[in-house]
């Protein structure tokens, strides 16, 4: 019997590269995104919109018709990042991140939940490196809603366990995609529409647009998403290429990681009015 894999996010980037790769080994890919992939050999293309209940209750009813014997994984890639200040962010900008990132990864999961007990399959949420590592600043508000990402996938393994569901969590360094390649039109953004911080924004992109110069190949996460698929005993967590320097910083103690944030960032202004 063919698996059946069911992923959101798959019209491009990291999505669509673990797509293409289950659907190259043999699996039935239903490939759900708000723009979804060209129907090919294994991949069925599902338009789903993850803030909309009645959007992704049609998509699973579509699943539901493309593999009736239920689904043997979910992989959760629908997200956006927003980079910018915590303390200054719009309300609706921030209700909306939490809208695809957090509550359209439980709108997903929770329908297709039947459709993973009939097939005794399992669930693979997608965070980021930053939902474990301390959030700093600027990341603010996309660490918020990858940290309540982390929450929900931790309750949620301890919950499926009994019934034998396994649930393990994807937690992405800097990969090569169009939402990363887009990291310098954000940080213009955030800059554009702050009061505070416009100085620091800019020293703060200037860095991230280095480090996005080293970022990976989506292929090698998509790897890493096919073992939790396929593991006999998947692992809880998979952390895939984190960034060092930020990792080291969450180990140290949080008075010493505020010091150095603020001597390496001193000589930034920021407006006091």
């Amino acid at each position: 019997m063919t698996p059946t894999v069911l992923i959101t996010g798959a019209g491009g980037g990291l999505g669509g590269a673990a797509a293409t790769l289950f659907a190259h080994r043999g699996w039935r890919v239903l490939a759900a995104d708000l723009r979804p992939p060209p129907p090919a050999e294994r991949i069925v293309p599902i338009e789903i919109d993850v803030t909309r209940t009645d959007s992704v209750e049609t998509a699973l009813q579509i699943a539901r018709h493309e593999a009736a014997d239920g689904l043997d994984a979910v992989v959760t890639f629908a997200g956006v990042m927003r980079v910018g200040s915590v303390a200054e962010i719009d309300e609706g900008e921030l209700t909306g991140l939490l809208e695809v990132n957090l509550l359209g990864t439980y709108r997903v999961v929770k329908a297709a939940l039947p459709q993973v007990i009939d097939a005794g399959g399992r669930v693979i949420t997608i965070s980021s490196e930053t939902g474990w590592q301390s959030a700093l600043m600027l990341n603010g508000p996309y660490a918020i809603t990858k940290h309540a990402v982390e929450a929900y996938s931790d309750a949620l393994r301890r919950e499926l366990m009994f019934l034998g569901i396994p649930v393990s969590t994807i937690r992405p360094g800097p990969f090569r995609t169009d939402m990363v390649d887009g990291i310098g039109r954000a940080f213009d953004h955030a800059r554009d529409t702050s009061t505070h911080f416009g100085e620091l924004i800019d020293r703060v992109g200037h860095l991230a647009a280095r480090e996005q110069e080293r970022a990976h190949d989506p292929r090698l996460l998509a790897e890493v998403v096919w073992r939790a698929a396929t593991a006999k005993r998947p692992r809880a967590h998979y952390s895939v290429r984190a960034d060092l320097r930020r990792s080291v910083l969450h180990h140290l103690p949080a008075p010493v990681v505020d010091r150095i944030l603020l001597q390496i960032f001193r000589s930034a202004r920021v407006q006091r009015e």
